[in-house]
C-alpha cells in the first residue's frame, strides 16, 4: 500500500513538474505571461495609430514578439511610416520597432 502511494506521489510530481517546464519560454516560443504582456503591446500600439489622425491604423499591420514591435503594411507617404514608428515605440513596455511600413 504504502510502494503504491509513493508511486502516485512521484508520478503526480513529474507531471506537475512538466507542466510548469512546458510553460517557460525558449528563444523561438514565448511563455505564457509574455505572450499575454505582448497581446497587451499591441493592442496599446492598434489604439494609438487609431487615435492619431494622421496613420492609418487599418493599413498597418503590427506583431509584437517579446516586446519587439514589428510594423508591416502600405502608407501614401514617407512621414506616415515614420510616425506609425514614433508611435510604437512610444508605447510602454516596447523594446524595440522594426519599421517594414512600405509607401505605395
Amino acid at each position: 500500500m504504502k510502494i503504491a502511494q509513493r508511486v502516485a506521489h512521484i508520478m503526480l510530481a513529474a507531471s506537475v513538474l512538466t507542466s510548469v517546464v512546458a510553460c517557460a519560454p525558449t528563444p523561438t516560443r514565448e511563455g505564457t505571461g509574455e505572450y499575454i504582456d505582448d497581446t497587451l503591446i499591441t493592442g496599446k500600439v492598434k489604439a494609438a495609430f487609431a487615435a492619431d489622425p494622421n496613420v492609418k491604423a487599418t493599413e498597418i499591420n503590427v506583431e509584437t514578439f517579446k516586446g519587439e514591435v514589428q510594423l508591416s503594411g502600405f502608407v501614401a507617404q514617407p512621414a506616415d511610416a515614420a510616425r506609425a514608428a514614433e508611435i510604437a515605440r512610444g508605447i510602454k513596455g516596447v523594446t524595440s520597432v522594426k519599421n517594414d511600413v512600405r509607401v505605395k
